[in-house]
């Protein structure tokens, strides 16, 4: 831990807010470097930032850059970011390489999970987690998301997991490594894009002042690992499931015929979504990123 911190440089308005125990909201950083181009990356993340200050929270955006751990970016420092070539893609396997190498990178779910709970953050806002590919059974391609859920005690606030995954067998995956799933206000797993899916929600809570409650429950009894909330995009935004369903459909059979595989399969099928869909996709991902800043910095704040 103390050689982490040695590696972190922790914006000076997060460590205040961190020593004061006000609230704290974790952000990723590949949504600015592999989500979307300049400047409407920059935009975003400045509008997501904007709207954790508007409910009392302070925001940290997390990322890798020159082979330094950033908690908490300067508005320069994001700017920079979001014009930054040939940045890596973070998780646990090569957040230790990019610092090593001094090298520049955007942190998945994963990653940004690990240096939050490094710095005493307990709730990270993101779009949706990776999780189970469809095909699992013989590609075995499964996000390093799940363990990480199921071993780094910060409560991740998604859409759930991303539309473009198999949906029962990423609920099956973490319920097997103990991770809480809560769904925000809805008795159904919500489907990133879509509103509704067809998988029960394990838990339901109304209130983020009942989510904050139940993490420190999990705290004080040891259990470890974190725990992912579930938060439906809102109606106006949504891309309604059954229509979704077809260009996903359209956009796997894609991506198979160019045997896209690893970790370009998630870039490439969003990528391909856009195109299909005529940016309304985007546009989903922006609104829902958005709601999940908004519950993250409420649940923060029950603390």
């Amino acid at each position: 831990m103390a050689q982490a911190k040695a590696l972190m440089d922790i914006h000076p308005e997060v460590a205040e807010a961190i020593k004061a125990g006000r609230p704290v909201v974790a952000l990723e950083s590949t949504i600015i470097t592999h989500g979307m181009p300049w400047p409407e990356n920059d935009a975003m993340a400045g509008k997501v930032e904007a709207i954790i200050r508007e409910e009392g929270a302070v925001p940290a955006t997390i990322a890798v850059i020159k082979g330094r751990l950033k908690i908490g970016l300067s508005e320069q420092e994001r700017k920079e970011l979001a014009q930054t070539k040939g940045a890596m893609k973070l998780s646990r396997a090569d957040l230790a390489f990019a610092l090593a190498e001094g090298r520049d990178g955007g942190t998945t779910v994963a990653a940004t999970m690990i240096a939050a709970a490094w710095a005493g953050i307990k709730v990270f806002a993101t779009g949706g987690i990776g999780g189970v590919h469809k095909g699992a059974e013989t590609s075995f391609d499964i996000s390093a998301d799940l363990p990480e859920l199921a071993r780094t005690p910060v409560i991740v606030v998604s859409a759930g997991p991303k539309a473009i995954l198999d949906g029962a067998k990423t609920l099956e995956v973490l319920e097997t490594n103990g991770v809480p799933v809560v769904c925000y206000q809805s008795d159904v797993v919500p489907a990133f894009w879509s509103r509704q899916s067809p998988l029960p929600a394990p838990l339901r809570l109304d209130e983020p002042q009942a989510i904050a409650r139940f993490h420190a429950m999990r705290q004080e009894l040891e259990l470890g690992g974190g725990m992912l909330v579930a938060n439906p995009v809102p109606e106006k935004d949504e891309i309604p499931a059954d229509e979704m369903a077809g260009f996903i459909s359209q956009a796997q059979d894609d991506a198979v015929r160019l045997k896209i595989s690893g970790k370009e399969v998630t870039p490439y099928l969003l990528g391909r979504l856009l195109e299909i869909t005529g940016g309304r996709s985007l546009a989903t991902n922006i609104a829902l990123v958005e709601n999940n800043a908004r519950l993250a910095a409420k649940i923060a704040a029950g603390f």
